[in-house]
C-alpha cells in the first residue's frame, strides 16, 4: 500500500513549488525541473523572477489563478506556517515541505484544514521511487 506522500503525488496534476531557485545546480530549481519532466504542471512562487521553467512566476501562492494540488516548499522552516495558511487559503489538496524542513506550526495548520501533509521528504525521490509519471496520462 501506498504511502501518503505517494497517494498525493499519484493524485496531484497541479504543484506550486515556494521557492524556485534559478539556479539550476540547486535541488530548488532541479527538482522541480524533474517533476515537470514526467508531466506535472509546474507553478513557481518566487518574490522577484518573471519566468522559470518556462512558466510564469507568481509572488505568493494566492495570486495563483487556477487549482492547486500540492504546495512544495523549497523554503526555511521559520516561513513555513505562513506558507501553509497560504496553502489553505487556496484551497490546495497537499502541503509538502522539502527533505530538511520540519515545522510543528505549519503541520498543526495543515491538519486543522485537512490538507494532507508531508514534511523532511524530498518529492523527487518520493516519485522516483514510486515511478510516479503524468506523461501520457492527460
Amino acid at each position: 500500500m501506498a504511502d501518503l506522500a505517494e497517494r498525493a503525488l499519484a493524485a496531484a496534476n497541479t504543484i506550486a513549488v515556494v521557492g524556485l531557485s534559478r539556479n539550476p545546480a540547486k535541488s530548488a530549481h532541479s527538482v522541480p525541473a524533474a517533476l515537470q519532466a514526467h508531466g506535472f504542471r509546474i507553478i513557481p512562487v518566487h518574490p522577484s523572477a518573471d519566468e522559470l521553467l518556462g512558466e510564469k512566476v507568481y509572488r505568493s501562492l494566492t495570486e495563483i489563478p487556477e487549482p492547486v494540488d500540492i504546495v512544495d516548499v523549497f523554503r526555511p522552516a521559520p516561513e513555513a506556517p505562513g506558507i501553509a495558511r497560504q496553502a489553505v487559503a487556496i484551497g490546495a489538496k497537499t502541503l509538502w515541505l522539502q527533505q530538511g524542513i520540519v515545522s510543528a506550526e505549519a503541520r498543526r495548520i495543515a491538519a486543522e484544514a485537512g490538507l494532507d501533509y508531508v514534511e523532511d521528504r524530498c518529492i523527487a525521490v518520493v516519485r522516483a521511487l514510486a515511478q510516479i509519471t503524468k506523461i501520457g496520462t492527460h
